[in-house]
Order: structure tokens, then sequence, then C-alpha cells
């Protein structure tokens, strides 16, 4: 068990990392693309800096805010943000990882207090059931819904559940060696599907939305003319 475990903190875990960072700089470089690509068909020709970056910035800021355009599914929103801010804040600022990181790179940063990791983590977790509830038990979400929308919320919670266990003894079922390789090998799976599922939204949602606004403000009134065309005057 302890070679099995000393394999999937090495050489399982640079091979997954690297599939991740590889995947995320094609996703990047798609979207500069894409950017760039609006840029050159714009109607009428755009100087790069001539774009309102700022406005584009606070309207994309306002788009994650949960009220901004959920406001009939407010508890639905409100638990996807939970849900993923804790799933990017825990991994980024646990201890424990923060150590790996120090061991294997020579620099960390500050980390979250334990109490507040617990709690995050207990968050991501109960978010995790209860996204999974509300869109079986909403019609409109289960017949937009993929197979991978349901199974994807299981997988993504599962290194928080066996991360907790192992850092709390009394609760773990199984021995820490045991409990500690599940948590690294699940955490590892999703680093290795985070560039070919939906997971890769949670770190680039922010840049699509963006990049959409850019190119509708190329076009002259085009991002104007869609919000009209949906009724949301005003929201641009």
């Amino acid at each position: 068990m302890d070679s099995l475990l000393q394999f999937a903190e090495g050489p399982i875990f640079r091979l997954a990392l690297a599939i991740m960072l590889l995947g995320l700089v094609r996703h990047l470089l798609v979207l500069f693309i894409g950017m760039g690509h609006a840029l050159y068909k714009a109607a009428v020709p755009v100087p790069p800096f001539g774009v309102p970056f700022s406005k584009l910035l606070k309207i994309t800021v306002k788009w994650m805010l949960p009220y901004s355009h959920l406001k009939n599914r407010m508890a639905y929103s409100i638990v996807s943000l939970i849900f993923h801010v804790g799933l990017l804040l825990v991994p980024l600022l646990l201890f424990a990882h923060i150590q790996l990181w120090q061991k294997g790179f020579g620099f960390g940063w500050p980390a979250l207090p334990n109490i507040w990791a617990d709690v995050m983590t207990v968050a991501v977790v109960v978010t995790a059931v209860t996204l999974f509830v509300m869109r079986v038990a909403d019609r409109d979400s289960r017949f937009l819904s993929r197979p991978q929308d349901y199974w994807l919320l299981w997988l993504l919670a599962l290194p928080f559940i066996s991360g907790f266990l192992a850092a709390h003894p009394g609760m773990n079922p199984l021995s820490y060696t045991a409990m500690r390789l599940l948590h690294i090998l699940s955490g590892e799976l999703v680093l290795i599907l985070m560039p070919f599922t939906k997971i890769i939204h949670c770190v680039f949602y922010p840049m699509v939305h963006f990049a959409s606004n850019y190119a509708w403000r190329l076009a002259p009134d085009a991002g104007e003319n869609v919000w009209k065309t949906l009724g949301k005057e005003g929201n641009v």
C-alpha cells in the first residue's frame, strides 16, 4: 500500500498535472484566437485598446453573482456559487496541499486556518449533494442535463469527502493510508478530466463570458441587440 501511495504521489500526480496544464493552455489558446478572430472580423475596425475593458469586466463580475441572471432560481444559484467557490479555494489554500507544493517547487503561500478549511470542505460536499437533488427534482434541469452533469458532482465531491475523513481519523472508516490513497487518486482523476469535461468551466467561466462580451462589442450594437431580443434591455 505504501509503495502504491508513493507512486500515486509521484509519477501519477506529475502526469495528471501535466495533462491538466496542457489542456488549460490549449483552452486559453482557443479562447484568445477566437477573440483575435472577432477583432479581425469586426464590422468596424476597432483597436484592441479601444474596447471598453472596464465595462466588460464589470458585466462579467455582475454575471457571476447569483442575483444578476437567475432571479427566478435564487436558491440554486446561491448553492452553486458556494459550491464553486469552495471547489477552487480549498485545494488551493489547504495547508497540506501548500506544503506539498512547497516541497516540490520551493515556494508556497498563506493557507486557510484549519477550521475554515473544514467548514468549506463540508460546504462543498453539502452543496454538491444539494445540486444533485435540485437537478433531479427539477423537470427543466432533468431535460437539459447530460449524464456527466450527475456523475461529475459526485466525482468532484469525492476528494473532499476522502480528504476530510483522512484528516479526521475518528470519523474515518478505513485506514489513514487507504483513505489518503483514495483522496489522491480521485483528485488526480479530477485533474486529468478537467480539460475534457464541464469541470473546465469552474476555471474558465469568467474568461469565457468576458470573451463573449468582447466579441459582441466589436460589431456595432451587437450585444445590445441580443439583449433586446431576450427582453433584457439595459443589462449591457
